[in-house]
């Protein structure tokens, strides 16, 4: 499996996935931990990637998403954003309805 398969096999099987430096448990940059304070916050499950593992995934999801940067937030096989975006988002109140219209449950 190439690298661009097993992107697009994780963004489409998974609801909810963020790909980062570090994990949800330990995240390895501020960008990357904003985000996953953000949807930790908002009670969404999510899966995570750790980018510093791997430079072909670390070079892959960049030319998947043709987005220079990460953190990088997936929600239902579609590219959302990263940390500057998602924050916006979130501080608007977008984020959370984004959840809600894609059926994703978070917390109330």
């Amino acid at each position: 499996m190439s690298i661009e398969q097993f992107i697009d096999n994780e963004v489409k099987s998974n609801d909810v996935v963020l790909f980062m430096k570090g994990t949800p448990q330990f995240p390895q940059c501020g960008f990357s931990g904003q985000v996953v304070q953000i949807l930790d916050h908002v009670g969404v499950a999510y899966k995570g990637h750790n980018v510093l593992e791997s430079a072909d995934l670390r070079d892959g999801i960049k030319a998947y998403s043709n987005w220079p940067t990460i953190p990088q937030l997936y929600v239902k096989g579609e590219f959302v954003g990263g940390c500057d975006i998602i924050r916006e988002m979130f501080q608007a109140g977008e984020l959370q309805k984004l959840f809600t219209d894609k059926g994703i449950k978070a917390a109330a």
